[in-house]
């Protein structure tokens, strides 16, 4: 079954596939969800009502494009580039997130977002 969600930030709408794990299936359960955009090099995260423990997927190497859920700040992430852990071109998560999926754009799209910028996420129509 394909789940996808609708991302809206700032001026950004994007959807987003999500994968089949315990933590994307919570967060598909606790939609619409709406938060404060943070940005942290080329990575948008927010705090979302969530609890949910690390994953056997967790890593924190990422990929652009995928979207996580982080167990220390109970937050989304989406990563679309370097932030202030990579070694390399690649995104690497602060500590180890939950890959919950992948956004179908252009993830550059999304260094038009500010921080204090509106982010909600739906399922998408």
């Amino acid at each position: 079954m394909s789940r996808r969600i609708q991302i809206t930030a700032g001026s950004v709408n994007m959807e987003a596939e999500l994968t089949e794990s315990e933590t994307a299936n919570a967060l598909w359960e606790a939609l619409p969800i709406t938060g404060s955009a943070n940005v942290w090099g080329e990575e948008i995260y927010f705090s979302i009502p969530l609890e949910a423990p690390p994953e056997a997927s967790a890593r924190e190497e990422m990929e652009v494009g995928e979207i996580a859920y982080w167990p220390p700040g109970s937050a989304f992430c989406i990563f679309f580039g370097r932030t202030p852990a990579s070694v390399d071109d690649a995104p690497r998560a602060a500590s180890a997130v939950n890959p919950l999926g992948r956004v179908t754009g252009e993830p550059k799209d999304f260094l038009k977002v500010r921080s204090g910028e509106e982010v909600r996420l739906e399922r998408a129509p």
